[in-house]
């Protein structure tokens, strides 16, 4: 199995899994320890990969999730960020919230929060140009969202975008289990390229 493959199989079979410096137990750097202790916090298991074990899944994630360091945390095949990404998930909150929506299993069949369309419309409120996507219902969303106002911002400045635009209903509890990729439009022609090379590939 090529490196590539075993990677995307990794990412696959394990909602929530980082790519870090040592293990759980024993980290190898301060940013790999930070950050598995704010995981342990939330007190929901996650798979783990020693890349110090594993030299040429150390060589070739970078090229994969465009991330150059480790560690690197994934949640269901998305990458989330690195240590300082982690780190302001955990203050603000959303890193619970994206957690347990990875594994949760429960279906909210009488779940009374927002429709996809609300969700939809209180973004775009904020971000006039933004393209909304929504997977999921109930209580368990995935909000991706591309605007151009995300030009130049970090990975956390581009949640926290998206975030203010839902600060009323995750505050009322009419939203919680949300998680949120966003992308200039730039990124995402390159993502939607990417996934079309891998369909090639494979």
């Amino acid at each position: 199995m090529k490196t590539e493959e075993k990677i995307h199989k990794q990412l696959a079979e394990n909602p929530i899994i980082i790519y870090m410096k040592g293990v759980p137990t024993n980290p190898q750097c301060g940013f790999s320890a930070k950050s598995v202790g704010l995981l342990d916090a939330t007190h929901i298991p996650y798979a783990y990969i020693n890349v110090l074990e594993a030299p040429f899944i150390r060589e070739k994630l970078p090229s994969i999730s465009h991330w150059p360091t480790f560690p690197q945390l994934f949640i269901n095949g998305e990458l989330v960020g690195g240590c300082d990404i982690i780190e302001e998930m955990s203050n603000n909150g959303s890193l619970l919230v994206s957690l347990k929506a990875a594994t949760s299993k429960e279906v909210h069949t009488e779940y009374q929060g927002l429709s996809a369309s609300e969700v939809t419309y209180l973004v775009q409120q904020g971000l006039s140009d933004a393209e909304v996507m929504i997977d999921g219902e109930g209580c368990d969303l995935l909000i991706t969202v591309i605007s151009s106002q995300f030009v130049d911002l970090s990975l956390v400045k581009k949640q926290q975008l998206v975030l203010a635009t839902l600060k009323e209903p995750l505050a009322s509890g009419k939203l919680h289990a949300v998680s949120v990729k966003a992308y200039t439009p730039e990124e995402w022609q390159d993502k939607k390229q990417a996934k079309g090379l891998l369909q090639i590939q494979s």
